[in-house]
């Protein structure tokens, strides 16, 4: 195709905009409340999947070893455990060192067994694949010198069962919402071509190719996606700014942490141009056909 011909079909695109304003309002409007509402669910189901990456990472496996073991057997305990397959990371802590948490967490009565410490060296235990801390778990506890493994167990798989199917449904959710939004916007881009139907028709009649009247119509879906896409952008992008910049400190010591600014309001952008741009394409593509049979 050449230049001029795709020079005069943006021309084209654009100068139907303005010509049939009112159809192309709509379009835009019905682009932009479909795209906004999509924008912040998504900004909702994304942060709730990072509070659900946070538990699963804070899930540890801590081994106690046997209080009547000596250093040279616990500094062998803790190479098995961190030569275990999918170990990612060991933390080592002495007897003293856990009583002292004791004493802070139940208070300074049990300061009397600075004396005569009953209480082993322990190892925390943090597996590369949260889901598989049960079966790590259990692994370690047939080693030697190991007293006791504690993780949690039956409460673990239940939070993993829970966050599986809140991710799950957040995603059956995403999709039913997007495929709502490509039925809403492709049907109003549908009724603006439709209403213009003579116009293809007679091009038709005139010999113009089906492509020649085609990609008009598919720019222009283009343009009604771009359109419906800028106010979406730009409030979910202040409004998410706005968020982060007054509960972010508020919640740095907590376990739920609000996705950082950039990189992700710029995806998330991204991700609304897109879905605008192929739904305003995709709706004119479709809508057109049917006049392309003459």
């Amino acid at each position: 195709m050449k230049a001029r011909t795709i020079g005069r079909h943006f021309r084209e695109s654009l100068k139907s905009l303005g010509r049939n304003s009112w159809m192309t309002f709509a379009s835009v409007s019905s682009v932009t409340v479909t795209l906004l509402l999509v924008g912040v669910f998504i900004v909702i189901m994304m942060n709730l999947n990072q509070l659900a990456d946070n538990i699963e990472s804070d899930v540890e496996i801590k081994v106690i070893a046997d209080p009547g073991a000596d250093t040279e057997s616990v500094k062998k305990l803790e190479e098995e455990v961190r030569a275990t397959e999918g170990v990612l990371e060991v933390v080592y802590s002495s007897r003293d060192e856990e009583l002292e948490k004791m004493i802070l967490s139940f208070g300074d009565e049990l300061n009397l067994y600075k004396q005569n410490n009953p209480l082993g060296d322990a190892l925390y235990v943090k597996a590369e694949d949260p889901h598989a801390t049960a079966t790590i778990a259990k692994k370690i506890d047939t080693y030697d010198y190991t007293y006791e493994v504690v993780y949690g167990e039956g409460k673990v798989e239940k939070l993993f069962r829970v966050l599986n199917t809140s991710r799950n449904v957040g995603l059956v959710l995403i999709l039913a919402l997007l495929f709502t939004a490509m039925f809403l916007i492709s049907n109003t881009i549908r009724i603006t071509i439709v209403a213009r139907g003579k116009e293809i028709e007679i091009m038709k009649l005139v010999g113009a190719t089906n492509n020649f009247v085609r990609i008009p119509f598919l720019l222009e879906g283009i343009w009604l996606g771009v359109l419906g896409s800028i106010i979406p952008m730009v409030v979910v992008s202040i409004a998410y700014y706005k968020l982060y910049e007054n509960w972010s400190p508020k919640l740095q010591d907590e376990l739920f942490q609000l996705l950082h600014v950039t990189p992700f309001i710029f995806q998330l952008n991204g991700l609304i141009l897109f879905m605008g741009v192929f739904i305003g394409a995709w709706g004119s593509f479709m809508s057109v056909r049917k006049f392309l049979k003459v």
